[in-house]
């Protein structure tokens, strides 16, 4: 089994002042260090023995600074020699689909072969559809829309659209993707709602578990994703599959700091995505279901969020840590592990560098030996009746 890295590149405690929008004050921590740090953090990827490393897209806030993650992927794909790099996700009603395409064509033929995952998503916050201009209530029609302009784009030399939001003469995306289809079987969406599931399985694309879910509900969403797939007469599918993971001598230690980071990554979320504002979400296309976050948290406290949410990641001695990735990989059907060492920018940038360098030494081989099997009862596939006797 395969496993990649990614940071969250976040400026935990840089929420208050930038809430209040006191600019005249100074941010505790800069982005520059926040930067600095991650950016060593990424480079320890490739010489540690990971097997790629996958970044997220957001803007506009602490929560996650890499204003794209296509960007951040081709300074890394210049840094390195080896590992295979993917997106986690780019959200398409965001971008104009022939500038991705572009961008994404450009990296495929710096990567020179290895593999580019394009994970896939439509967005949920507030903020930066507003500041995007991109009206939310139209992300799931948009993020189809662009899906359709990028796949064309990539397969055909030439091409032109006429749609809903874009018009686009014909045009031409150069340089030229080095294998366009091994691109197109990349395609995964990341997703939270059953009415994303239902899209992204009929539209032939593949799965990314971004960790915001049960892992027994991403065991049913498997099930779910390839039955869709299995009535269409397509093969069934695995997913890519994100993991929190706090790797130390001790168990106590390991506990502290994932419990402790947990709730700091949640706070984060909170105030990112303003999922408390329940009725908001619920009066908007497309979102009713994540109203529902909203209702959670007033029925619990942040504590208890954080060692609910904490308990079921990859937290431990290495040898608990195998454990726990070994029931991950049983729950879901993981074809690849994404793992995330500073669970949130509180973290000081030494002690995820701990977690790293152990899990690489005592955790990695036993993982990469580790067969990532996909269950028949997962596969979509109806058993045929055994005649009685």
């Amino acid at each position: 089994m395969k496993v990649g890295v990614h940071f969250n590149f976040q400026n935990y405690g840089d929420w208050e002042r930038f809430e209040d929008q006191r600019v005249a004050e100074q941010p505790v921590v800069s982005d520059a260090k926040l930067y600095e740090e991650e950016l060593h953090l990424g480079g320890l990827v490739e010489p540690l023995g990971y097997d790629s490393y996958w970044c997220i897209d957001h803007h506009f806030s602490p929560y996650i600074m890499t204003a794209g993650a296509l960007q951040n992927l081709t300074y890394f794909a210049g840094k390195t020699e080896r590992i295979d790099f993917g997106t986690m996700v780019i959200v398409l009603p965001w971008y104009d689909p022939v500038a991705i395409t572009e961008q994404i064509t450009v990296l495929d033929n710096m990567l020179q072969g290895r593999k580019l995952t394009l994970g896939l998503g439509r967005g949920a916050a507030k903020r930066e559809f507003e500041a995007f201009r991109s009206p939310m209530g139209e992300s799931r029609d948009r993020f189809m829309e662009s899906l359709d302009v990028v796949r064309k784009a990539l397969t055909q030399e030439f091409f032109s659209h006429e749609g809903d939001f874009y018009t686009i003469p014909e045009t031409t995306i150069r340089p030229r993707p080095r294998n366009p289809q091994t691109l197109l079987d990349s395609m995964r969406v990341a997703w939270i709602s059953p009415e994303t599931l239902e899209i992204a399985a009929n539209a032939g694309l593949g799965m990314l578990f971004t960790n915001s879910k049960k892992w027994e509900e991403y065991q049913a969403d498997v099930k779910r994703f390839n039955e869709i797939r299995a009535a269409r007469g397509w093969t069934p599918r695995q997913p890519t599959v994100v993991a929190n993971v706090a790797c130390f001598d001790t168990e106590e230690e390991a506990w502290d700091v994932m419990v402790k980071h947990t709730g700091q990554f949640q706070e984060s979320v909170e105030r990112h995505y303003h999922f408390s504002e329940s009725a908001r979400f619920a009066a908007t296309k497309g979102y009713k279901y994540y109203a529902e976050f909203g209702k959670t948290n007033e029925r619990t406290t942040p504590e208890q969020r954080a060692r609910y949410a904490a308990t079921p990641q990859a937290w431990g001695t290495p040898d608990m840590v195998i454990e726990k990735l070994r029931h991950i990989q049983q729950m879901t059907a993981a074809e690849e592990l994404i793992m995330n060492f500073r669970i949130s920018g509180g973290m000081p940038a030494e002690t995820a560098e701990r977690s790293m360098r152990l899990f690489a030494s005592d955790v990695l081989p036993a993982i990469h030996e580790m067969e990532g099997t996909l269950p028949e009862s997962l596969s979509g596939r109806v058993a045929e009746a055994v005649p009685a006797d």
